[in-house]
């Protein structure tokens, strides 16, 4: 008895096709242009910014504690002296306290009437509802002198005193339609259906909106209320019209321009434009936080 042999045929594997190492994709003329347009857009909106800030260390003076009433833009040399004699122009500081005072009052109401115009609009049909957005855009797009001579007219008319409630008057009206825009923008996208669920567990009208309503459009009143601060404190046209004697910072700065910056200038801008970054920061963190905790809450129920 014979056992039958069988052979078995090697495998032989098939050949590996070679691939060439992908090429990187060449970059486009229109990816250049627009990344080289992006960075000078950039550099147009940060250079006078870090001028500023770097010429408020400069050393205009041959004494590091006088107090020059001009800027030199000739580097002299590294000086904090200016930081301490911030308040050594008391011109330039009662102005920028006018600056400010005016600044924070008149955010504080335009946010406040802004934020219910925009709650009004969104979700109430009146009649006028159309006229008052139509009256909004209007106020946003007009050329600012124009609202600064209407509104001078309007004073004048009225006898009304010009001086720090002028200006008031006029920085609320101009940034109530700002604020209503931004608080609107937010609430298009807000769903009355958490409000009616809030009602159906037995919460008030005040209760929903403290609980619920105001926490979701909060990001809106506040953005809204950091532009109205901006456009404020840095108003030039309209507050010269119905200032009066009354002096800004933007009004002393643009009639020191005549006969010279002194340093403090730089000091008190820098010091403006750190503390608008700082809340801005602050902003950006505390969203941050907001998104994530409503995530795992999100992730947890599901």
């Amino acid at each position: 008895m014979t056992a039958a042999s069988t052979t078995v045929e090697p495998v032989i594997p098939a050949e590996v096709e070679y691939r060439p190492a992908p090429k990187k994709p060449k970059r486009k003329l229109s990816d250049i242009l627009l990344a080289t347009y992006t960075g000078l857009v950039i550099a147009y909106l940060l250079i006078p910014i870090a001028v500023m800030i770097l010429y408020s260390f400069n050393s205009n003076a041959a004494s590091g504690t006088a107090v020059t009433p001009k800027v030199s833009f000739r580097w002299q040399g590294f000086t904090v002296e200016w930081w301490k004699q911030w308040n050594a122009v008391p011109d330039l500081t009662s102005s920028l306290w006018n600056s400010l005072y005016i600044a924070v009052i008149s955010t504080i109401v335009a946010t406040f009437l802004g934020t219910l115009i925009a709650l009004a609009l969104v979700r109430y049909h009146f009649r006028g509802s159309g006229t008052t957005e139509t009256v909004m855009f209007m106020n946003i797009a007009a050329p600012e002198i124009v609202l600064g001579a209407a509104l001078l007219s309007f004073f004048v008319l009225l006898r009304f005193p010009m001086g720090l409630l002028s200006i008031f008057v006029a920085h609320v009206m101009f940034n109530i339609a700002f604020v209503a825009i931004v608080v609107r923008a937010r609430l298009s996208g807000f769903h009355r259906e958490i409000e009616e669920a809030a009602q159906d567990l037995y919460a008030n009208a005040w209760v929903t909106f403290y609980k619920v309503t105001l926490p979701l459009i909060w990001p809106g009143i506040l953005a809204g209320g950091l532009l109205a601060f901006a456009l404020s404190i840095d108003d030039f046209v309209t507050t010269n019209f119905v200032a009066g004697q009354t002096v800004t910072f933007p009004l002393w700065v643009y009639g020191a321009v005549k006969v010279g910056i002194p340093p403090q200038v730089f000091v008190m801008g820098t010091s403006i434009f750190l503390a608008g970054l700082v809340i801005a920061i602050i902003n950006v963190i505390a969203a941050r936080r907001r998104n994530e905790v409503r995530q795992a809450t999100e992730d947890s129920s599901a």
